[in-house]
């Protein structure tokens, strides 16, 4: 056997931010969230730890990649045997690992009607496999507009970037046409003002169908919703929406499209995927980050009926149904169902809620918090009547949680709301930090 040669890796600080400044794409710093950047190291389940060995809890998990915890055990010996196995093999032949992921992922979607069976199409990136589904509905329908949410996030490429209802991720380019924004039912500042219990639904469901009527020619492709925006602010559904949403769109033609890129796998707590909470059976369905637990996976499961057009020419993905992430998909399944995360993302979820319902009755800084499970986001307002977003002090108190070892992220259009989302394996004792961490900020702001 050859003898190599060592790689070293110089892990000192500033050479790190220097050789990133110096190699590395000026646009990786869009998402910078601190003023000092940590230099992560080494990571295990909801723990990460920099170059100095300092450890953090990660309330990020890294970009919600991370689903049942960094380096999960099984995971990572899947990946291990299948590495060992085989690293790569082309959908131009067949593979055991991808057959088998495919049965266990499609079998945790609800059954469909009719006959009718879902498939799944593997790629790499959320942001690929929206720009899939896309294609997938304008083929199947023999129609092209696609209404999306304003405040949703779908990926920033081409495609998806038009889908997406941000405008610091949309660049100054052509954008794909055929898009439509539609008004989010957000219940805390949206159009149709504040409902304290979640009701002011028939507005935003009339306007979908004042959309198609005035903005498409009487017929569209699809309508794409994530059961709870992420990175536009961890704004859930309201009961009622989807439901209305997917009878308005599939009277005038259309499909519909549900990105569980961040809501997926268990992460809701009541529920494998968001949708269900909601009572209604989507066409398409996107997973992506969680699905492969920091490997690049990402999938399209669709109704075989919807996706059988799409067939009818070549398609192909390069890494498309990689056995190596296929088999670290197949673990993240496995650990969920064992490890009952998904259960432990409702318990701790609740934690949570009930500990930030007690901080938000001392600091008057928080003006809302909301989501479900292990997905939750604290608004920062500086006033409650007129909601003026506090977008430095949520940066603030961001930051002074990191310095105590807890890592959050940053979201919505005003970047006033802190994210809550680590890997779905928290303890009550990290809970209970994340709060301390909290009103800690609040009270020295």
């Amino acid at each position: 056997m050859t003898h190599y040669t060592p790689i070293e890796t110089n892990w000192d600080y500033q050479a790190t931010l220097d050789r990133r400044h110096k190699y590395m794409s000026p646009s990786l710093g869009t998402f910078t969230a601190y003023q000092k950047p940590i230099v992560l190291k080494k990571a295990g389940m909801q723990y990460v730890w920099d170059e100095k060995g300092k450890k953090y809890l990660d309330c990020l998990a890294q970009n919600l990649c991370i689903s049942v915890g960094h380096n999960h055990p099984l995971v990572n010996s899947e990946a291990k045997k299948q590495m060992d196995d085989m690293v790569h093999c082309t959908t131009m032949y067949y593979q055991a690992v991808p057959a088998h992921f495919a049965e266990e992922l499609t079998a945790t979607l609800p059954p469909l009607p009719n006959g009718d069976e879902w498939v799944a199409h593997f790629v790499n990136s959320g942001a690929e496999a929206n720009d899939l589904a896309m294609i997938i509905a304008r083929l199947y329908t023999g129609n092209y507009d696609i209404l999306s949410l304003r405040n949703s996030f779908h990926g920033l490429h081409f495609g998806a970037m038009s889908l997406t209802g941000i405008e610091t991720c949309r660049h100054n380019v052509p954008s794909s046409p055929g898009i439509i924004h539609v008004h989010n039912p957000d219940q805390y500042r949206g159009v149709y003002g504040e409902s304290k219990d979640g009701t002011i639904v028939e507005p935003y469901i009339n306007e979908i169908d004042v959309t198609i009527r005035s903005s498409t020619p009487g017929k569209i492709a699809g309508f794409i919703v994530e059961p709870v925006q992420g990175f536009g602010g961890v704004i859930p559904m309201p009961d009622g929406y989807m439901k209305g949403a997917f009878e308005r769109v599939r009277s005038a033609g259309g499909v519909c499209i549900v990105d569980e890129v961040q809501t997926g796998f268990g992460r809701t707590g009541t529920h494998m995927w968001g949708f269900e909470i909601h009572d209604v059976l989507p066409d398409i369905v996107v997973m992506a980050k969680g699905i492969g637990n920091g490997y690049p996976m990402a999938a399209v499961l669709s109704r075989r009926s919807v996706t059988e057009p799409f067939a009818e020419k070549k398609f192909f993905n390069t890494y498309g149904s990689n056995p190596l992430g296929c088999a670290a998909g197949r673990a993240v399944l496995h650990a969920i169902k064992e490890d009952k995360m998904m259960e432990n993302a409702k318990v701790m979820g609740d934690l949570l809620e009930e500990r930030m319902r007690a901080i938000m009755q001392k600091h008057d800084i928080i003006g809302n918090f909301r989501g479900r499970g292990l997905m939750r986001g604290i608004e920062f307002v500086k006033d409650h009547n007129t909601k003026k977003p506090a977008a430095d002090e949520a940066m603030r108190v961001a930051e002074m949680a990191k310095d105590n070892g807890l890592i959050m992220g940053r979201g919505g259009v005003h970047g006033n709301i802190l994210r809550i989302n680590p890997p779905i394996c928290p303890t009550s004792e990290d809970m209970e930090f994340v709060a301390q961490m909290i009103e800690e900020g609040c009270s020295k702001l």
